[in-house]
């Protein structure tokens, strides 16, 4: 077996949201966190972008089975990268490979109002950061991310994320006070 594993840095550090059963905390120095949307999809969505000045949090986790098709299905808006060299992690046995899933920087775009964040994948987001991190670790994913002028659909009520979660009135309170300290754009209340 290869024992492939790759880094998730968005909504796979939820772990509500996938049956990763062998996944570990893990960080990707050279890397930072974007808001960009592509053709691919009609909302805004977290990539990973090459930063030498950054490192971001994470988890690692084994590809069932070393088997990247389904994996690739989830992500098919992305490209697979090789991330043996940046990824540190806490593993008995070190990974025969790691790899990070990013957009190509020539196939997206800054967000836009016609192509927003959706609040129901931010709440996932940060409520895997908040189980797995602590307020310090969410805090960090929102320094550690670019991107926040996009405007931020609120679609709470109606969940258009399908992995949507329900977050405890705690979780809600963190995620809408940073989003408000960063001034960030709320459109579509509801």
């Amino acid at each position: 077996m290869d024992r492939a594993y790759f880094f998730g840095y968005g909504s796979l550090v939820n772990r509500a949201t996938h049956s990763f059963s062998d996944a570990h905390h893990a960080t990707a120095k050279g890397w930072r966190r974007a808001w960009r949307h592509t053709k691919l999809r009609q909302v805004s969505f977290l990539t990973a972008v090459p930063d030498t000045t950054c490192e971001i949090d994470g988890l690692v986790a084994h590809v069932p089975g070393d088997d990247w098709q389904a994996l690739d299905v989830r992500e098919h808006a992305y490209e697979r990268v090789a991330a043996d060299h940046a990824v540190a992690h806490s593993l008995p046995t070190p990974p025969a490979s790691v790899a990070i899933y990013a957009i190509a920087a020539h196939k997206h775009f800054a967000p836009t109002t016609g192509h927003p964040i959706l609040l129901s994948y931010l709440d996932v987001v940060i409520q895997g950061y908040l189980r797995e991190f602590g307020e310090d670790g969410a805090v960090r994913f929102f320094d550690t991310t670019t991107g926040w002028e996009a405007p931020v659909l609120n679609d709470r009520a109606a969940p258009v994320y399908p992995r949507a979660q329900a977050l405890s009135a705690q979780e809600q309170a963190f995620v809408d006070a940073q989003l408000a300290a960063r001034a960030v754009r709320l459109i579509g209340e509801n």
